[in-house]
């Protein structure tokens, strides 16, 4: 077999391993694992009650918009102890920004890990402020949508680490509990905002809100990285690190329906695989035969952050993200 053969045939294997592992997190945890409030997980199309009027690239920005209200929250209240301001969330024409529910400040025993927290979170409030800014969107933002990132018992976070199986189906998932806890907490977010902006940019007609785009993406991007490759090294000592970020991998992949590459199985875990003979590290979430990272529809992205494939609020938004895309959107 050719050296070409055997990367090919490594690269079967990967895919094949992926498919197995989400096979068996099918039947251990059920399809509808994520859904919530009665909402129907079983369906994936996306398609039913789907709109039909065209984005405008502000509809395409806003999304992005409710995305960064949430990550700038979580960072900002786990690394710093605070909120964004009322100034902050507060719409285009003045209309004020809805609540935020939980959080707290991470005590960080690992001073490496708080300063990528305090960086993500400058980077995080930074994208709010421009998506808002007279250069973006301006007078046409949304105000931030009501917020919950609790991480008590009733919380968001312990519904999808009951879901994915990283705790027990009573059990609690804190993710200001410890430096770990929150890794696991930002890697729920990170791969989705990566993905979320690489499904979006074909929607975006105006070159500059693209480039604007691009760079956010680049940004959200190094953010994951950090997030991936730390808990890949402190999975070295601590193996179920690894274990509960693939399971969170294969809990989102539950959400995502059957378009896109590999037969649907968009998104993939941190734990080491084998190519070509070699044991490589598993950072960047792209394509096994392309290395081009995935992208993720507006619905497949909503269905995640509601945690539920059918639902059209809940989860880290308790009354749905603001604007036009909100639910049921085909694009």
């Amino acid at each position: 077999m050719t050296e070409s053969e055997q990367l090919i045939a490594a690269m079967d294997n990967r895919v094949r391993r992926r498919d197995e592992r989400r096979e068996f997190f099918k039947a251990a945890f059920g399809v509808g694992a994520f859904a919530v409030g009665g909402a129907a997980a079983l369906s994936f199309s996306g398609k039913a009650g789907a709109q039909t009027t065209a984005l405008t690239d502000a509809d395409i920005l806003n999304f992005a918009l409710n995305l960064e209200y949430l990550e700038a929250q979580f960072y900002q209240i786990a690394a710093n102890g605070t909120y964004l301001p009322a100034s902050m969330t507060a719409s285009g024409g003045g209309t004020a920004g809805g609540t935020v529910t939980g959080g707290r400040k991470v005590g960080f025993q690992d001073q490496v890990v708080a300063q990528y927290a305090r960086e993500i979170a400058a980077d995080e409030v930074a994208h709010v402020a421009f998506l808002r800014s007279a250069g973006a969107l301006g007078g046409s933002a949304v105000a931030m949508p009501n917020i919950n990132i609790s991480g008590d018992a009733s919380g968001p976070f312990t519904a999808a680490a009951r879901a994915a199986g990283v705790v027990a189906a009573d059990g609690v998932f804190d993710p200001y509990a410890d430096d770990n806890s929150f890794l696991l907490g930002a890697y729920i977010f990170e791969d989705v905002g990566v993905t979320a902006y690489k499904g979006a940019s074909p929607l975006v007609t105006s070159k500059t809100f693209l480039q604007a785009a691009a760079g956010i993406l680049a940004a959200e991007a190094y953010h994951s990285a950090i997030v991936r490759t730390t808990l890949y090294a402190k999975g070295v000592q601590t193996p179920s690190l690894r274990t509960a970020a693939d399971a969170i991998s294969n809990a989102r992949d539950t959400l995502d329906g059957t378009s896109g590459t590999n037969g649907g199985d968009l998104d993939q875990g941190i734990s080491p695989t084998t190519v070509n003979g070699q044991l490589v590290s598993n950072i960047v979430p792209a394509d096994p035969t392309t290395a081009i990272a995935f992208s993720r529809t507006p619905q497949q992205v909503l269905n995640i952050v509601y945690l539920g494939a059918a639902a059209t609020m809940g989860g880290f938004f308790p009354n749905g993200v603001n604007g036009t895309i909100r639910a049921g959107v085909s694009a």
